[in-house]
């Protein structure tokens, strides 16, 4: 990520969750012809149901992806007062149930700048089809949000932005960071499952697949796959 070193996504410390993100960073970058998808997780206090509702639903989004040719996933998240991680790109996700169940969440804000500066600077590396983020609250400056969401887009990144609950400050900003990137935007309640597994689904057969495969989801009935494909651009 841009900006002092206080800044970035650290990869190395202490403790099981770091041994695993070291051991996740190191993992060799897959064939070009796989996609790309960074799945980005607000991991402060209010999302303890739903950080365990991911734990349970993100199979359903890899296994959508390995039917379309597969996909290297990065798990990033953030909690407490500034803590941002950033796991290495692993194939078909193995390993990111095993590194999310190690993770717990910690009161904080949100760091959403973060995440967006880190996927930057990943895109300007190698292409990345597609930034999954699911949260529920958005605290900090939204123009400084979008500024580097319009980055993103001219990038050729699409950002689906999933939110859980009624915040009206989290779904403005939520909404122009996916209008300014091409994606999409999906209110979910952690009440009804069925809806996230079928957003991830449908994000990862875009990540996996492009717009085709999103098409051919929804051909077959995929209903998130039309609420995203009736968003983007």
């Amino acid at each position: 990520m841009a900006g002092k070193d206080h800044d970035k996504v650290p990869v190395k410390s202490g403790g099981a969750v770091d041994a695993f993100l070291q051991k996740a960073s190191a993992v060799q970058a897959s064939a070009s012809s796989r996609g790309r998808l960074v799945f980005a997780l607000d991991a402060t206090m209010s999302r303890q149901a739903t950080w365990d509702l991911a734990q349970t639903l993100q199979g359903r989004m890899f296994e959508t992806a390995a039917a379309l040719g597969g996909l290297d996933v990065q798990l990033v998240y953030f909690r407490g007062l500034a803590e941002c991680r950033a796991s290495g790109f692993v194939s078909g996700g193995q390993g990111l149930a095993a590194l999310m169940a190690k993770i717990d969440v910690r009161g904080g804000q949100t760091q959403i700048r973060r995440v967006l500066e880190h996927v930057r600077g990943e895109m300007k590396r190698a292409r990345i089809g597609a930034l999954v983020y699911v949260g529920d609250a958005m605290e900090e400056n939204a123009d400084t949000l979008c500024a580097i969401a319009g980055e993103l887009g001219l990038l050729g990144l699409k950002a689906f932005m999933f939110h859980e609950g009624g915040d009206p400050d989290a779904a403005r900003a939520f909404k122009e960071i996916a209008r300014l990137t091409g994606g999409a935007y999906a209110p979910f309640d952690a009440g009804a499952p069925g809806r996230l597994a079928g957003l991830l689904a449908a994000a990862a057969a875009y990540a996996a697949g492009g717009r085709l495969a999103l098409e051919k989801q929804a051909r077959e009935g995929g209903e998130a796959a039309r609420l995203l494909l009736g968003q983007m651009r």
